[in-house]
């Protein structure tokens, strides 16, 4: 396990210092001219960079871009939970020491693990919601506590949800602005629809996430250094 934790440790790093931004543009570009595999593709990609604490939410916003809202959605969940998942379970049985040495020096992440012993799951799914913690370093910090794999995978599903929907939603908009010109044009009625579904959207997702700082506010324990 040692070894293994080490090879991950030197990819993630190697990966790390390089172009990020440049190298998974290139990759949604490629998933595009995979015609039936393209979705199978962005979902492994989507794993891939969630291990190597790529930031989620440019290949979200791709996937909308890409797969429209609907089946963006889809995709960009099934990769974000499969990548939360292998994070999750790389952390508690192959990296297990980077991972705690790494969350040791951060006291928000230690008073996460006492809350976590006491609450499981509801605390997963408060985070979730929260824009405040880092979802891939959340994915490897889970696996070092106490909660199990369900609760952690049902919690995440949950959770993760809203922001899925709305940054897809953005992706999808952006694909559609960028297409104008190349193929029929959306009428303005199209257009009221679409801009009414994304401050909705965006309304609701950011209500439920202010519901859930003020959640954490009260079952998170001081972090102190």
């Amino acid at each position: 396990m040692g070894v293994l934790a080490l090879v991950l440790v030197g990819v993630v790093l190697l990966f790390r210092s390089f172009p990020v931004g440049g190298y998974v543009t290139s990759a949604l570009e490629w998933v595009r001219g995979q015609g039936a595999w393209a979705p199978l593709l962005f979902i492994a990609v989507y794993v891939v960079a969630c291990v190597l604490f790529v930031p989620g939410s440019l290949i979200t916003l791709g996937g909308g871009a890409l797969f429209g809202w609907w089946w963006g959605t889809v995709y960009v969940f099934a990769g974000a939970l499969g990548g939360a998942t292998v994070s999750f379970l790389l952390g508690r049985f192959v990296a297990r020491d980077w991972v705690t040495r790494r969350l040791e020096s951060q006291p928000r992440f230690r008073a996460l693990d006492q809350a976590v012993g006491r609450e499981g799951w509801k605390i997963v799914l408060l985070t979730r919601l929260s824009p405040g913690f880092p979802f891939t370093l959340l994915n490897y910090a889970y696996g070092v506590t106490r909660v199990s794999l369900r609760d952690y995978v049902f919690a995440s599903a949950v959770g993760m949800l809203p922001g899925t929907i709305l940054y897809v939603y953005l992706g999808t908009v952006a694909g559609d602005l960028s297409r104008l010109g190349q193929s029929r044009t959306r009428s303005t009625a199209e257009w009221a629809l679409l801009a009414a579904g994304l401050l909705v959207t965006v309304l609701l997702t950011f209500y439920l996430a202010r519901l859930a700082r003020e959640a954490l506010g009260r079952r998170l324990p001081p972090a102190t250094e």
